[in-house]
């Protein structure tokens, strides 16, 4: 699936930097530019889906770029304007000259993400996605196992019979992000917004603002209305947010400031990789917001628990790399085909799709055979190397950001042992507010437990 190409024009380069790197983290394609001669340039050779574009620059302002891609009629892309300085009035004036929001430095970590999801999701793009050739679905369910057409059902069921909240509970990468989508797009909200948030980007001072917005900008819960907000990683959601958000489904109304209360009106869908009724047990998250989310409960598997669906999938990814991506065919052999089935798969669905990208960029012949899969283990293997006599081994024959990413994972964890698995240590240690440790932590695949009687 082809990623969402951001540009991200600012003249600070600290900022650029954290902009491109939260990003980049949440899967998304970056470009960064520190000047709007530079912004031309590389929209002239790529058209991004948005951008992320600072006021105050040296040489041209934002918004004085903004208005030249207004009136030259080359604002085919959605405009988030962001600004340390920002006035009523230029908020009014970016508005009036097409940009769809305007958020403020600092920024806030799930402001940000919201401002993106929603400029992504809401900018009319049908001509621009038609001359692109690049008209994105939905991934399907890929597979035939039992598990798999129960899981189609119990969502066609869950759509069509009820709006109530939903849990959706397995390990990472087990398609519970996607099977919210799925649900969403079977109900009759369909048409409305999919707003995802990831309950670990809320900041302790500022979880009111995320969530229920100011007098200038709605949040989360209103930017969801009519629509699906679905909460990734539902036990890192904070007692003050947990508290927030009980306090908005009992009263159903919003309070942001303005003169009358805006009502709430949207299905909530949560996703967890932990036992929450031992959360419950331990007083770690409210009851009582617990069993108004956890209406309906859905499961998802291990792929090495339906490992009869490995071919099927390995046939989807390979077509939609080739569909979207512009990627050669190739075709697994049968004992190919037996050999992934048989593997453990400990990162389940997305450690497929990186094997089959990875075969599709490096092989050269149509068939993939079980020789091309075990010399591709085998390099993984032996491109470790020892570090200053220490016990991490970092890959060598990888992208620079695939050796960072590993360098962190080890790293992290190292320092995670040190202290015990003490976040307020760990994060002193390392240099990290404490939320965005939490989001680093897992993107690299360390499960780190809130510690919340020391926090």
């Amino acid at each position: 699936m082809r990623q969402s190409l951001i540009m991200v024009v600012d003249d600070e380069p600290d900022i650029r930097d954290l902009v491109r790197e939260i990003l980049e983290d949440e899967g998304y394609a970056v470009v960064v530019a520190e000047d709007v001669k530079t912004a031309r340039e590389a929209i002239a050779e790529r058209l991004p889906d948005l951008v992320l574009l600072d006021i105050w620059m040296p040489e041209q302002d934002g918004v004085s770029l903004l208005k030249e891609w207004r009136e030259q009629g080359t604002l085919k892309f959605p405009v988030v304007m962001i600004s340390g300085h920002g006035t009523v009035e230029t908020a009014v004036e970016a508005t009036r000259l097409g940009a769809v929001d305007f958020i403020e430095k600092p920024l806030s970590l799930a402001r940000l993400l919201l401002s993106v999801e929603k400029a992504l999701s809401s900018f009319s793009r049908t001509d621009v996605e038609a001359e692109r050739g690049n008209r994105r679905e939905l991934p399907q369910l890929a597979g035939s196992s039992d598990y798999i057409n129960d899981l189609r059902q119990t969502i066609q069921k869950t759509a069509a019979n009820s709006e109530a909240g939903v849990l959706i509970q397995g390990e990472r990468a087990t398609g519970k992000q996607l099977i919210a989508q799925h649900i969403h797009k079977a109900g009759n909200r369909a048409s409305e917004p999919f707003i995802q948030l990831r309950c670990d980007s809320l900041s302790e001072s500022g979880t009111s603002r995320d969530l229920l917005g100011d007098a200038n900008s709605a949040g989360y819960l209103e930017s969801a209305n009519g629509g699906t907000l679905c909460l990734i990683d539902l036990e890192e959601l904070s007692p003050a947010a947990q508290s927030l958000l009980l306090d908005v489904l009992e009263k159903g109304v919003l309070d942001r400031g303005l003169e009358q209360p805006v009502p709430f009106n949207a299905r909530i869908i949560a996703t967890t990789t932990v036992d929450m009724p031992a959360l419950l047990a331990q007083g770690h998250f409210s009851e009582l917001l617990y069993y108004r989310l956890a209406v309906l409960m859905i499961n998802t598997l291990p792929l090495r628990e339906h490992r009869e669906d490995v071919p099927a999938l390995l046939s989807y990814y390979v077509d939609r790399f080739v569909e979207q991506d512009g990627m050669s065919y190739r075709h697994f052999t049968v004992a190919a085909q037996n050999h992934l089935r048989n593997r453990d798969w400990p990162g389940n669905v997305l450690e497929l799709v990186n094997v089959v990208q990875r075969l599709l960029i490096l092989g050269d012949d149509v068939e993939v055979d079980v020789a091309e899969i075990e010399e591709l283990s085998r390099g993984e293997l032996e491109a470790g190397s020892e570090v200053s006599g220490d016990i991490m081994r970092i890959p060598l024959n990888v992208p620079l950001r695939e050796a960072r990413t590993e360098f962190e994972r080890l790293y992290l964890q190292r320092q995670l042992d040190r202290v015990d698995g003490n976040i307020v240590e760990l994060a002193n240690n390392v240099g990290m507010e404490r939320t965005h440790l939490y989001r680093k932590l897992r993107s690299v695949g360390i499960q780190a437990g809130r510690k919340r009687s020391s926090d």
